[in-house]
């Protein structure tokens, strides 16, 4: 009887453990994820997404180009992508579309490795957890 109880309450610790869904957007591409008491924006896989201070919140354009984009990849959006509610598109530099929420582009780190991860909140004082 012990061992089951240990059992469950050792599920039950991990299931709270787990980023929690709340909101699915853009065709489940992007959700927002209870993440550590906040709403976060992730991708598909839980992966969290982030803002850049050194963007201009609603010009169409992001400046983290070249050597930047590969520490700090693009959420990436398919030629055939539409605004839809608070997303928008953006068009980088090499003419390639990527999403911005709320005039922002949206970015992955990468040292974030798994769901829920948030390394790079806060990097350089500039980079910012997406929240909704």
């Amino acid at each position: 009887m012990h061992v089951r109880s240990l059992f469950a309450g050792a599920a039950a610790l991990a299931l709270l453990a787990l980023p929690a869904l709340a909101a699915e957007y853009l065709g489940g591409l992007v959700q927002s994820t209870d993440i550590g008491g906040q709403m976060v924006l992730t991708d598909a896989n839980g992966m969290a997404l982030y803002t850049f201070d050194n963007d201009t919140q609603g010009d169409g354009k992001s400046v983290c180009n070249d050597d930047c984009a590969v520490k700090w990849p693009p959420l990436m959006a398919d030629d055939s992508a539409q605004p839809e509610g608070d997303f928008t598109i953006v068009t980088r530099d090499d003419g390639t579309k990527m999403w911005a929420y709320k005039g922002w582009p949206l970015y992955y780190w990468y040292e974030d490795t798994a769901a829920g991860d948030t390394k790079g909140d806060g990097v350089g004082g500039v980079w910012h957890l997406a929240i909704e």
